[in-house]
């Protein structure tokens, strides 16, 4: 917060340019593009990443596999830092999934924490 008590407005060029920068280091994840992960929003301290169900990785049932999804979720988590600070890797994640999917998954990472 600024001493008006507002937040404090973003530069629409240094906006673009963490966006330019989380686009191509996107570009670059074999893994994100071998699920079909979309990147559908980057925003500072968020990205969302949309999964589309493909039958190549689904678990036994038909559902998405927990571990497709979480991959999604790690590196929607690791862009949302990165669009707020230097490149780090995950050191912990934890993810609850509240029900199956057969049609997309969405992992958006709205928090994050620094210690």
């Amino acid at each position: 917060m600024t001493d008006a008590g507002r937040e404090p407005q973003a530069v629409p060029e240094l906006e673009e340019a963490m966006r330019a920068r989380v686009r191509a280091s996107f570009e670059r994840q074999a893994m994100m593009a071998t699920l079909g992960v979309e990147l559908a929003a980057i925003e500072r301290g968020r990205v969302e990443l949309v999964v589309r169900h493909d039958d190549r990785f689904t678990q036994q049932h038909g559902f998405l596999h927990a571990g497709a999804v979480a991959a999604v979720l790690d590196s929607a988590c690791g862009y949302a830092a990165f669009s707020v600070m230097p490149p780090a890797v995950t050191r912990r994640i934890r993810s609850s999934m509240r029900s199956p999917t057969r049609h997309r998954a969405e992992a958006t990472s709205a928090s994050l924490s620094g210690k």
